[in-house]
């Protein structure tokens, strides 16, 4: 089965790389064999991006490889050696890419200009060592956080050309014709229905002024409906600054006239919608024909009463080509004045935060089994569940920190949880379940914060010791009596 040379929407699947884990180190020489943490990040996940692409004009690259991967970052090693980043993967685009979520149809980003580019899919987070985890508090944690996994999304690359003026008309009226008379374009043209199977672009240069021209394919009545091939490439005048009926004047199927005719394209341009505000001008085509110039004498008047300019042609011998060219462009000038300049922007497409406070939001839901359970919601928390590792106690004892630091605990009591309750952080059905357990600080009764490695605090000297023994020896016979 051949490729088709010509691909204006795909489905696409990107996949973004992991973020590289921490490394839980200690720093061993001779004469010293815990000389301190040393365990170094992991680095972040490649990002998979759509960059604009001037010299790209179909997404025919996209049609059959519809799954990009980025890839990982390394992890994190001892002796502060950071893992390395994941390389970025940018896939090239045409000018004009729509960029939208295939399972919700939400449009996610509208790559317009050089240079544009949208970050589909962010690289996960590299986590961090127990190097940068340490702080006075921590003098050395052995423990690491993990990566983060990349974004996964499936999208949908639609391609609206980017294009000046548009040409429309039923098919065989002469828009190829047109576009190969007044540019350097060489469409492909005969006499018969459909010649045309993808939209044709062509660059018109006219005084100082450049712009483009495209024609829409096959547009007939109720193309809006799926006749034809027209609807298939309306959205390819979408971003055009005008739109130029071309009306076959020498035609002789029966019921047909250059106003019925001008008419049913209305229908179908106002069915499909997004276009009611274009300017419209009228070219009258293959004038060099003695009825057809009869004919377009007849309708010119009817049409000129609507407002727009219109302009007798032939695409054949050239007649009008330089009038109605010069009257695009000088219209394609004024539009482009009027209109701020385009800036290419980088866009990094991420699901939205769940707004319910300014870090998190707990809220009772049933457990589907018959009971509750609470539910934490923010980024933050969902994030730090993410990045530990379970197997290990102190990983799982700074986590608890993070929760109490953040308010977390306090809130939970506050709305009645009582300890042993459920708490699941994040959303869907698999979040991760903790049974609530508060941790309490009193004064001298929190001897030591979780995940703090005993092994390298420095011993207290012995008079010291000995008056904490007896500190806390008289605290006991006092709670005795």
């Amino acid at each position: 089965m051949a490729i088709p040379s010509f691909v204006d929407r795909v489905t696409l699947r990107v996949t973004a790389g992991n973020g590289g884990n921490g490394c839980a180190s200690v720093h061993r020489e001779k004469f010293k064999p815990l000389g301190g943490p040393d365990g170094g990040n992991g680095g972040n996940g490649g990002s998979i991006i759509l960059r604009v692409d001037p010299g790209l004009t179909t997404l025919v690259d996209y049609h059959r490889l519809s799954q990009r991967r980025a890839q990982n970052g390394q992890q994190g090693r001892g002796d502060f050696a950071n893992g390395a980043n994941g390389a970025d993967v940018v896939l090239p685009v045409p000018d004009g890419t729509v960029v939208s979520d295939a399972a919700t149809g939400e449009q996610l980003a509208d790559l317009t200009g050089t240079g544009a580019e949208a970050v589909v899919a962010a690289g996960g987070r590299g986590g961090l060592g127990n190097a940068a985890l340490a702080s006075p508090n921590r003098k050395a944690p052995g423990f690491a956080l993990l990566g983060e996994e990349g974004e996964s999304r499936e999208i949908v690359l639609e391609l609206k050309v980017v294009a000046d003026i548009g040409l429309v008309g039923f098919p065989s009226a002469g828009k190829s014709s047109l576009i190969a008379a007044i540019s350097a374009a060489r469409p492909k043209i005969a006499d018969y229905p459909f010649t045309t199977l993808v939209p044709n672009l062509g660059v018109v240069v006219r005084g100082d002024t450049v712009f483009t021209v495209a024609d829409v394919p096959g547009l007939i009545a109720g193309a809006s409906l799926g006749k034809g091939l027209g609807h298939d490439f309306l959205r390819h005048i979408e971003r055009c600054q005008a739109i130029v009926h071309v009306i076959d004047c020498a035609t002789y199927e029966p019921g047909r006239d250059p106003v019925s005719d001008l008419d049913v394209i209305e229908g179908e341009l106002a069915a499909y919608g997004k276009l009611g505000d274009r300017p419209r001008m009228v070219a009258l085509n293959k004038v060099d024909v003695p009825d057809a110039a009869e004919l377009a004498d007849m309708a010119k008047p009817d049409l000129a009463a609507r407002g727009w300019p219109v302009f007798e042609i032939s695409t054949k011998t050239g007649v009008g080509l330089n009038a109605l060219s010069f009257a695009m462009a000088k219209l394609v000038e004024e539009r482009r004045q009027a209109a701020p300049a385009p800036q290419p922007k980088r866009i990094v497409i991420r699901p939205e935060p769940v707004d319910a406070g300014p870090e998190f939001s707990i809220a009772q839901e049933p457990d589907g089994e018959g009971g509750w359970l609470w539910r934490v919601r923010g980024v933050k928390p969902e994030r730090w569940v993410r990045q530990t590792d379970f197997g290990n106690s102190e990983a799982v004892g700074y986590l608890a920190d993070r929760f109490a630091r953040l308010g977390i605990e306090e809130e939970l009591l506050a709305l009645g949880a009582e300890p042993g309750d459920p708490v699941a952080i994040g959303a869907g059905h698999d979040p991760v379940v903790f049974d609530f357990a508060p941790q309490i600080e009193v004064g001298a009764q929190m001897l030591a914060r979780r995940g703090e490695d005993q092994r390298l605090i420095e011993p207290r000297p012995a008079a010291q010791r000995r008056r904490v023994k007896d500190a806390e020896y008289h605290a006991a016979a006092d709670a005795d009596e």
